[in-house]
This record gives C-alpha cells, sequence and structure tokens, in this order.
C-alpha cells in the first residue's frame, strides 16, 4: 500500500479534477478550482447553443434569395412588357374586352393612361362620321365665303383714319354716338394706351381733308372736353386691295412653310395631314365671320395666324408621341397606336385649351372693342383646332397606309455585313 501511494506515476497519470473544471474529488486547497463549473451542455461547435441562430440565419438568407429572385422575375417581365404578347403594349381587345392576362399585365407595368375603365381611348372608333362633319363645315364655310363674302374693315376697303386726344378721359361710346349723331356711320373707336387719346375709323369719306378736318372737330366735340385732331389719314381702295393680296399670300405662305417643317421633322404623311387641318382651321373661323357677317379686319386676320402657328404645336405634341409609340411598341396596329398616343395626350390637350380659352375670355370681356373680334376670331378657332389636332391631322395619315416602317430607319444593302462561315474541315483534325 506504501508503495501504492508513493508512485508518481500513477499520480500523474490519473485524470484530476482540475482538467475537467472541478468537482468532489479535487483539491479543495487551490483557489482558482473554487470558480469552475462542470460543462453540462458540449461545447459551441455548431451543433449546441448556436443551432436556433444558424436556424434563423438561414432563414433570412433563404427569404433574401427569394425576394431578389421574385424582384429580377418582375423585371424581366417588365423589360419583356414591350414583346409579351399580353403585356399592355400588345393590347388587342378581345371581343371588344380585355382579357384577365392583359389587364394583370398592365397592373404589373403601371398601367397607361386612361378614362374609366379602358385602357386606351378608342378616338379613331369615330373618325368617318368626324371626316363627315369636317367636310359639311368646309363645304358650308366656302359656300358662305362665295355667296354672302367677307364684311371687310377699313383696312381691306379703305377709308378714313384719324388720330384724335381730349383734355379729360372719354367713353369709346360716347365718341361713336357722337359721330353717328353728325352723319359719320359705322365708325370704330380704338384707345391708343390710356383713355384720352383714341384712334377713329371711318368709311371712305371725301377727299377734302381740310373740310373733313372741320367736320370732324365739330362732331367730336364734347361739352367741357375739348378734342385735338393730330393727323387725318384717307386710305384708297387700292391700298386696301394691297393689303388684301397681301393677306391671302401671308395665308399660303404660312401653310407652305408648315408642311415643310413637318414634312423635315417628321413624315410626308404626317405634314400633309397637319397642313390639311390648318386649312380646315383657317377655312372654318373665315366661314363663320362670312356667315354672321361679322367685320374682318387685320386684327381678325392675325388671330387667323396666330391660330394657325396654336393648331400647328397642338398637332406636333401629338405627333411626337405617334411617332415615339410606333418605335417603342410592338404588336399594336396603326390606329391602336394612333388611339395610345391621342389618349397619352389627353389630359395635356385639355390643360392647354383650358388655360387659353381663359385668357380668349378675359380678352373678350374685358379687351373693350379693340379686341373683341380679335377674340371671337381666336375662340372659334380654338374650338376648330382642338377637334381637328385630333382626328383631322390624325385620321388623314391612317388612310394614306401610315405605319411602323416609316419611322424606322432602314440599313441600306450595300452598309449589311456579310456572314461569312469558315469550314475548314483540317480545324477539327486531332493533331
Amino acid at each position: 500500500m506504501a508503495i501504492e501511494s508513493n508512485n508518481p506515476t500513477n499520480k500523474e497519470n490519473t485524470p484530476t479534477s482540475n482538467s475537467s473544471g472541478g468537482g468532489p474529488d479535487s483539491n479543495n486547497s487551490n483557489p482558482s478550482d473554487k470558480t469552475r463549473r462542470r460543462r453540462n451542455n458540449p461545447r459551441r461547435d455548431g451543433k449546441g447553443s448556436n443551432t436556433q441562430t444558424n436556424k434563423s440565419t438561414i432563414k433570412a438568407e433563404v427569404e433574401t434569395n427569394t425576394k431578389s429572385a421574385n424582384s429580377k422575375t418582375r423585371g424581366e417581365k417588365s423589360r419583356q412588357a414591350l414583346t409579351a404578347p399580353s403585356s399592355v403594349a400588345n393590347y388587342e381587345p378581345i371581343d371588344g374586352r380585355d382579357s384577365t392576362a392583359e389587364l394583370e399585365a398592365a397592373n404589373a407595368e403601371g398601367g397607361i393612361k386612361a378614362l374609366g375603365d379602358q385602357r386606351i381611348i378608342p378616338f379613331m372608333s369615330i373618325e368617318k362620321p368626324m371626316a363627315i362633319l369636317s367636310i359639311i363645315l368646309v363645304i358650308a364655310s366656302i359656300i358662305a365665303i362665295a355667296v354672302n363674302g367677307l364684311n371687310f374693315g377699313l383696312d381691306f376697303t379703305g377709308g378714313v383714319s384719324a388720330d384724335i386726344k381730349y383734355q379729360q378721359p372719354v367713353e369709346q361710346v360716347t365718341v361713336v354716338k357722337a359721330l353717328a349723331d353728325n352723319g359719320f356711320d359705322d365708325a370704330v373707336v380704338q384707345y391708343l394706351g390710356t383713355r384720352d387719346e383714341l384712334l377713329i375709323r371711318l368709311p371712305p369719306q371725301s377727299d377734302d381733308v381740310s373740310g373733313l378736318n372741320t367736320n370732324l372737330e365739330k362732331a367730336l366735340a364734347l361739352p367741357n372736353n375739348n378734342v385735338e385732331i393730330n393727323n387725318v389719314n384717307i386710305i384708297g381702295s387700292q391700298v386696301g386691295n394691297e393689303i388684301y393680296l397681301n393677306s391671302i399670300m401671308a395665308l399660303v405662305l404660312a401653310l407652305l412653310s408648315m408642311l415643310g417643317y413637318v414634312a423635315l421633322r417628321f413624315q410626308f404623311k404626317l405634314a400633309l395631314g397637319a397642313v390639311i387641318s390648318l386649312f380646315h382651321d383657317a377655312i372654318v373661323t373665315i366661314g363663320v365671320f362670312a356667315l354672321f357677317g361679322f367685320p374682318f379686319d387685320l386684327t381678325v386676320l392675325a388671330a387667323i395666324l396666330a391660330l394657325i402657328g396654336y393648331s400647328l404645336n397642338d398637332t406636333i405634341v401629338v405627333y411626337d408621341r405617334i411617332r415615339e409609340n410606333f418605335r417603342r411598341v410592338r404588336g399594336m396596329t396603326p390606329r391602336q397606336t394612333v388611339d395610345l398616343s391621342l389618349t397619352e395626350t389627353l389630359r395635356r390637350t385639355i390643360m392647354t385649351i383650358s388655360t387659353v380659352l381663359l385668357v380668349v375670355l378675359a380678352m373678350l370681356f374685358l379687351g373693350g372693342d379693340g379686341l373683341y373680334w380679335f377674340s371671337v376670331a381666336l375662340f372659334i378657332g380654338l374650338l376648330a383646332g382642338t377637334y381637328s389636332s385630333t382626328y383631322i391631322s390624325s385620321s388623314i395619315p391612317l388612310a394614306m397606309g401610315l405605319s411602323r416602317d416609316d419611322f424606322i430607319v432602314k440599313v441600306k444593302p450595300e452598309f449589311e455585313e456579310e456572314i461569312v462561315n469558315f469550314n475548314d474541315p483540317k480545324m477539327f483534325e486531332q493533331e
């Protein structure tokens, strides 16, 4: 027994509690052994207490991958929206109604600007009735101009023009009444910046300028308000005819310039449609003036020229969207492409015509006699121009065979690359 207790080899080879962190057989004299406790759980080798953490991490990674895959799938669907058969771009109604797949594709794509339940407003579905209405309006205007003629103002027929100045402000109605009481009928009175300076236009009178000045001074004399006649101009009929011919040349030159611009900027089919729509706007406005006998002077002519510019601007906006959709959208008929373009520009058209009409109505009711007929011409022309930009300028190119090929740049045969296939049997021989 003494030999076994004093054997150092057995003591060194016998495992002690110090190696395991303490226990009942541990040496109580060692203070460091009191802080050690037996490990009840296995070591953290991925199978112990970290199991739940690892599971949550793996789950989060799976969810992230799934979301990224779904986003990639949605991105691919969005990129294929212009070529997929059930996409918004390939919108083709089935029995007059949209299929469920097309509606889902439209929602995924973000939808096309629409009104009501329809994604594309079928403007061209009433193309023929609108064409008949336009033909009737143009023919009626031409008949009214030929039968009634235009009630030309003094700028075209000649007459007398006088600049006068009162000491105190005066109303236009008062001056017109004073001239009518003294035999000067059909006088046109306009303010020249202030309410005491006026421009008077009279029908042709006698060529005696001195006698005309005396009669005008007598007619324009108002109680407690002296008048001063600065100058009197007599406009002959020859000058009026020259102005008339220059006005016609200005209208023709404006239409030809618009034709050339649109033909170079877009396409000749669209240019012809734009010029016909501008001619429609001008002839309808002039026809209304001829039908009701409204006075036609240089201010009305200026309104028609301004109307041509406004109507062309509205037409160019529609044409630009038509060209863009022909290049961007695949699988749609030309008529559907035009309907899509008109639907997308509808909001802009409504906002533009609304703001312009507010200004025109303000000039019509608050601008006085000098701007009255100018405002009337603009009001009639704006309504005709909005209508023509929607139907006439779009339906005529369709009737001429407008298609996607008109906007796609084709490579000439001499610039096409030749594909050469090199099939040398020696390339495939084993060395």
